[in-house]
């Protein structure tokens, strides 16, 4: 009986740790999401040119500092860091669609497709509390395939290699990844395989920032924009 009432505890108190969690990432990734449209719109003001990779190997440096500082208030300062340096480098690149006829709808559509993915697949996971941790390995094994055709892409610019068709498959394969990042994500943080809020917002960030420049890229080719 005993037992009993210290597993019922126990339980409740899980719970309620994952609740705090979520709560606190969703409003975190609210925030982060907010001030990484407002940096766009700074870049896109001051008509900030493409920097290339640059912010990205800042911003993949920073996720190892957020790491290290995960458990203070430093590390609420750096996600915001991170997230604004990602945002003000998305600038040039929504930039360009809004420039070209139709590339404000591309835009809007993407923005939508977005929000609407990601509502969609986070509520699902929420609601019905399905495990998506056996995606673990299909998941990594999806990246690392398409970190090395963007690696393939990049070296082949050198030398004037290109695979027709190659960048609109790389886009769908995103949308199809992030897509599950979404679901395991998520999951992760209901079943307790990610406890800290700071880390989950990170990981969600990148979800949809990867998921929103895909759609942007599909969006643009099939309005005949690309």
């Amino acid at each position: 009986m005993v037992n009993a009432q210290f597993a019922v505890a126990r339980s409740r108190e899980a719970i309620l740790a994952t609740n705090k969690v979520l709560r606190n990432t969703y409003m975190l990734l609210s925030m982060t999401l907010l001030f990484s449209a407002a940096m766009a719109g700074v870049s896109m003001a001051i008509n900030a040119p493409y920097m290339g990779f640059l912010p990205l190997l800042v911003a993949f440096a920073l996720i190892f500092a957020i790491n290290k500082l995960k458990n203070s208030g430093w590390g609420i300062v750096l996600v915001f860091a991170f997230t604004g340096i990602l945002g003000f480098a998305l600038g040039p690149v929504i930039g360009f669609y809004m420039q070209v006829p139709g590339g404000n709808e591309a835009v809007m559509t993407s923005v939508g497709l977005t929000g609407l993915i990601f509502l969609s697949l986070s509520g699902y996971t929420l609601t019905t509390q399905k495990d998506f941790s056996f995606m673990r390995g299909f998941l990594f094994t999806g990246l690392m395939v398409i970190i090395g055709a963007m690696l393939l892409m990049f070296v082949g610019s050198f030398f004037g290699f290109y695979i027709s068709g190659l960048q609109l498959a790389l886009s769908a394969a995103i949308v199809i990844l992030m897509s599950g990042f979404i679901l395991f994500d998520t999951s992760r943080i209901i079943h307790g395989g990610e406890t800290n809020y700071i880390m989950a917002t990170v990981s969600l960030y990148l979800d949809i920032y990867n998921l929103f420049v895909a759609l942007l890229h599909l969006v643009g080719i099939f309005g005949g924009d690309d």
